[in-house]
C-alpha cells in the first residue's frame, strides 16, 4: 500500500461475519465459558466477541464499565451465536480477580481464559517510575498468573479436562526495544507463564501465547498522530518508518486478526499447541535487511 497521506490506516477493520474466523468444535457451545480480560476495547473486545460468535459464552471483564457495555452491544449487533456477559473488575485487586473467575464459572463450564489486558509506559530505566512498573506487573503478569491459578481447577473439574489458557504476549516477548522495560519484562514473563502452565498441564489442559507486532488498538493508534506532530512527519511515515520499518508486512494488524488467533488456539485444531507461541509479527523479529 502506498503512502496515502490519510489517517485511514489507523481505522480497524470491522468485527463482523466477514472478518471473523469460525471453527467447528464440539466445545464451542453456549454452556462453555471463555473468560477474556481487557475486554472493554481493542483485542480483548474482539476476542470476547469472536468467541461468542463461535457459540461460547464469553465473559468479558475490564475496569472500564462503559467499554464493557460497548462490547456487549457489539455482540448483539452482529448477532453472535453464543453470549457476551460482562463483569467489571480491577486486576490489581485479588478479591476482584476471585470474584471475576467465580462469576465466569457461574455462567457455565469455564474452559478458556484469554489474558489480554495490558498497558504501556515509556521511560528510560533510570527514569522509570517504580509505582508504574508495579502496576504494569500487577495487571500484565501477576493477574494472569492468579487468574490461571483460579481458572485451572475449573478446567480440571470438567468431564474431560479440556481447556486452555491463552496469553497475549508480543514481539516484545522475543526481543526488546528501549524505554519499555515494564512492558518488555511483562511480555517475556507471560511466555514463561505459558510454558509453566504447559509443563503442569496435560490430559487436555493446554496453554499458548500470541505475539504480534503493532495492532490497531486505542493504546497504539491514539499515540500515532501525536508522534507525527512531535517528529514533524506524517502519520504514514510514523507507520512505515518508525513502527513497521523492520516488518515485511507494511500494515498493522486489526484486533479481529488477533481475536481469530485466540479462536484457533482454543479450538481442537490446536491440540498440539501447548506452551508454544503464535508469532504473527509480519516478519519483524525473524528477518532483517
Amino acid at each position: 500500500m502506498g503512502k496515502s497521506g490519510t489517517h485511514e490506516r489507523l481505522e480497524a477493520r470491522p468485527i463482523d461475519d466477514d472478518s471473523l474466523m469460525f471453527v467447528d468444535d464440539d466445545h464451542f457451545v453456549e454452556e462453555t465459558v471463555c473468560l477474556v480480560t481487557g475486554a472493554g476495547s481493542g483485542i480483548g473486545r474482539a476476542t470476547a466477541v469472536a468467541m461468542a460468535a463461535n457459540g461460547t459464552t464469553a465473559v468479558a471483564t475490564d475496569v472500564d464499565e462503559s467499554g464493557l457495555a460497548g462490547t456487549a452491544e457489539l455482540g448483539d449487533e452482529i448477532g453472535v451465536d453464543g453470549r457476551v456477559e460482562t463483569v467489571a473488575g480491577d486486576l490489581t485487586d485479588d478479591d476482584d480477580i476471585e470474584r471475576i473467575v467465580e462469576t465466569a464459572a457461574d455462567h457455565g463450564t469455564l474452559r478458556y481464559l484469554a489474558n489480554v489486558a495490558g498497558m504501556q509506559h515509556i521511560d528510560a530505566i533510570e527514569d522509570f517510575p517504580m509505582e508504574q512498573y508495579d502496576r504494569m506487573h500487577d495487571v500484565m503478569l501477576r493477574a494472569p498468573l492468579y487468574l490461571a491459578k483460579r481458572t485451572i481447577p475449573h478446567i480440571r473439574a470438567t468431564d474431560d479436562g479440556v481447556g486452555a489458557v491463552g496469553n497475549m504476549a508480543s514481539v516484545h516477548g522475543h526481543y526488546v526495544t528501549s524505554d519499555k522495560v515494564g512492558y518488555n519484562v511483562s511480555k517475556f514473563g507471560l511466555r514463561g507463564l505459558t510454558q509453566s502452565i504447559a509443563a503442569e498441564g496435560g490430559d487436555g489442559l493446554r496453554s499458548f501465547s500470541i505475539s504480534t507486532g503493532y495492532v490497531k488498538t486505542p493504546l497504539v493508534t491514539e499515540q500515532i498522530p501525536d508522534t507525527a506532530e512531535q517528529r514533524g512527519i506524517s502519520v504514514d511515515e510514523v507507520i512505515d518508518d518508525v513502527m513497521l520499518g523492520q516488518s515485511r508486512v507494511t500494515e498493522m494488524m486489526d484486533p479481529v486478526d488477533v481475536a481469530n488467533l485466540f479462536v484457533f488456539g482454543f479450538s481442537k485444531h490446536a491440540t498440539h499447541l501447548n506452551g508454544g507461541d503464535l508469532l504473527f509479527d509480519g516478519g519483524m523479529t525473524l528477518t532483517y535487511e
